[in-house]
């Protein structure tokens, strides 16, 4: 078990710590819809919610973490730049936006969302807002191997995750040796593999199930929780949301960790280097002040 976990929380490379487990927002409304789920996942345990400004829903977090009743300082808020705020003056604008729309001092954890123009212009604008308190943790998101080469030699602090997309299936075993240089934490999204029906019903997963009395989507999770991931699963049902969080009863012994490693395809949903994707993304969200 990775010796950083305790009681649910990893340890950064810039010394915060996050819990290992989080509660994604993506694609949830604002006004009213993103509120109730991010209270009921508060309510149901969870200490780590990751919202972006490219889902929209930043006043509805903000709101739901102030009406729960539970302190500030014990929940952990990961938010993310778009890309319509890249470049260092840019930035600056977009972190000011976050904090606004969250109504919040600081953000815990912010991130580059997309891999794509000036990063090293609003890094470097994320970097100064972490020394002034108002970002407790900097971090990047969907870099590939050939990205992450490409960005981050030219950044003067090193990044605390980068969140991309990873489960069994999808490993992400390449960029792990780049990240574990640094004590980078893989961050994963799709954790559950995005509901495809290979991965949930795959014989090693479903085995495992039955041997431990929980459901796959646990099995998977225990997986990744071992591998030293931090881990987003996303539900709208609230036994589910529950479940994601049950995963401290058991551990999967060394043997069951490299059969499930045998599954890795090496290939996801999601293509960070395809071509035209930085367009397409920048056309498809306009954030307003």
């Amino acid at each position: 078990m990775d010796k950083n976990m305790n009681k649910n929380m990893i340890t950064l490379n810039d010394g915060n710590q996050i819990p290992a487990v989080g509660f994604g927002v993506f694609m949830i409304e604002n006004g009213g819809p993103a509120y109730d789920a991010v209270l009921a996942a508060l309510k149901a345990g969870y200490r780590h919610i990751d919202t972006a400004a490219a889902y929209f829903n930043e006043e509805d977090v903000g709101r739901a973490v102030r009406d729960s009743g539970i302190s500030r300082e014990e929940i952990f808020i990961t938010s993310k730049l778009w890309l319509q705020d890249y470049g260092y003056e840019g930035a600056k604008k977009g972190i000011a936006r976050s904090l606004r729309k969250l109504d919040m001092d600081y953000i815990d954890l912010y991130l580059i969302h997309q891999p794509y123009g000036d990063v090293p212009g609003a890094w470097k604008a994320m970097e100064e807002a972490k020394a002034k308190g108002r970002l407790r943790s900097i971090g990047v998101s969907n870099m590939t191997p050939k990205i992450w080469n490409s960005f981050v030699p030219q950044f003067t602090t090193k990044p605390a995750v980068n969140q991309v997309e990873c489960n069994p299936f999808f490993q992400q075993k390449e960029l792990r040796q780049i990240l574990e240089k640094d004590d980078v934490r893989l961050e994963a999204w799709y954790p559950l593999g995005h509901g495809n029906e290979k991965l949930l019903k795959n014989p090693v997963i479903t085995g495992l199930a039955e041997k431990y009395g929980k459901n796959v989507g646990q099995v998977i999770l225990r997986f990744e929780l071992q591998e030293g991931f931090i881990i987003l699963p996303k539900s709208a049902n609230p036994e589910r949301i529950a479940g994601n969080l049950a995963l401290y009863d058991f551990e999967l012994t060394e043997t069951e960790m490299e059969e499930m490693r045998t599954l890795d395809t090496g290939k996801g949903s999601h293509d960070p280097e395809a071509e035209g994707l930085r367009e397409t993304l920048v056309s498809a969200y306009k954030i307003e002040d």
